[in-house]
């Protein structure tokens, strides 16, 4: 073998138009100019490279007109690709730029009134206002919902919010946390974009990551903070309105899952190309090109599950059981790839260097994050067999 095979056997890049796929060139050749030289430096380092916001943004990725359908956005197909290329390249920088351009901005653009999300939404994709979303607690995770503990209590036109989040990526690189919080007047959910640097806000960094090392997860403490009301996203009236904007980005894990296995791949591949023993590439050896094999079943039939349910998000109908089963399994494949690419580079494999150990760590955020293992077989076997395991 003297070239690497192509990773998208079964074409289906050929989804995309000239222009998108030119497009997503333009991102890959500037994450490998940008920041290929230095990724191993900040993933020692814990730093997070925030100036690549900018020289990102500039690429126009999210509102290049020639981009934008009649719907004013781009084909989700392009948007999971996006996705895919960011992780292929590095999961940490993808939730960099992803947290704000995806999560952030979709909560404000469905959940503000049309004069916020005006007010708002053009200032996202060039950073100019930066946000993250606090959702999690310490002690609320796959609870969330029924377990939200900080709160918030109206006082005529403002809010004072009190409470305790957690894991909360890129905190202390965004201008606004977009907090969600529990009514202290009817139990509902609201959300609040609150500046970083208010009076009451608290910021901690966590530290000891294993996986996702250049994202700034923070510990955040909301002690009495004032917010008025004219902050507070309006159409966001319950948690029923939280989960219902949440299920639009659902499909996106499928992306990433494939995206990340497929950087795995490439990065064992050309390992073993360039590692001789016997007097040979190991490449050549049958066990080798087995678990090679194995990798790319796994990053293709990941892509083709990612496809498919970006289809049923646009056409539907699209159950709370297509992304959990596409969560659980393709996060089941990923780690299954990445410890194969891990075997293949031996004692290698365990040094940042060689960039599987990258994948190989970051793997277990992704196993975790998004919905659990757990949780997300509990939604998929309650619509098989039409029985709730879930307690309280």
């Amino acid at each position: 073998m003297s070239t690497a095979p192509p990773t998208d056997l079964f074409g289906y890049t050929e989804l995309l138009s000239d222009l998108e796929r030119a497009k997503l060139q333009s991102l890959r050749d500037l994450l490998e100019e940008r920041a290929r030289p230095h990724l191993t430096e900040w993933w020692e380092r814990g730093e997070s490279p925030a100036h690549l916001r900018t020289e990102i943004a500039a690429l126009r990725l999210e509102d290049d007109p020639a981009l934008l359908g009649d719907d004013g956005r781009p084909s989700p197909f392009y948007v999971g690709f996006k996705h895919f290329e960011f992780a292929r390249f590095d999961t940490s920088i993808g939730t960099l730029y992803g947290g704000q351009v995806g999560m952030f901005r979709t909560v404000v653009q469905e959940g503000g009134s049309p004069e916020q999300v005006a007010r708002w939404d053009p200032l996202i994709p060039s950073f100019e206002l930066s946000g993250c979303f606090a959702l999690t607690e310490p002690q609320h995770g796959s609870d969330v919902a029924g377990g939200l503990e900080t709160t918030a209590t109206r006082e005529g036109d403002t809010w004072r919010i009190t409470g305790h989040k957690r894991w909360i990526g890129n905190a202390a690189l965004s201008d606004v946390i977009l907090v969600v919080a529990k009514d202290a007047a009817d139990g509902r959910a609201k959300a609040f974009l609150v500046p970083r640097t208010a009076a009451g806000v608290t910021l901690t960094d966590i530290g000891g990551k294993i996986a996702l090392r250049m994202v700034r997860n923070a510990d955040i403490v909301l002690d009495d903070v004032r917010v008025a009301e004219s902050e507070r996203l309006q159409r966001i009236e319950s948690f029923r309105d939280i989960s219902a904007i949440l299920a639009k980005l659902r499909y996106v894990i499928g992306w990433n899952a494939a995206g990340l296995q497929t950087g795995a791949y490439e990065a064992a591949l050309a390992y073993a190309l360039g590692r001789e023993q016997f007097g040979r590439p190991i490449a050549g050896f049958q066990l080798i090109q087995e678990k090679l094999t194995r990798m790319l079943g796994n990053a293709t039939a990941t892509l083709a599950m990612a496809v498919r349910l970006t289809e049923l998000a646009e056409r539907g109908p699209l159950g709370d059981e297509h992304a959990a089963l596409t969560k659980t399994w393709a996060a089941d494949r990923a780690r299954e790839t990445v410890a194969l690419g891990r075997e293949i580079c031996g004692a290698e494999g365990i040094r940042v260097d060689h960039d599987v150990a990258r994948y190989f760590a970051d793997c277990e955020a992704l196993y975790t994050f998004e919905g659990t293992h757990e949780i997300n077989s509990l939604i998929v076997g309650r619509a098989i067999t039409g029985l709730s395991a879930f307690t309280r």
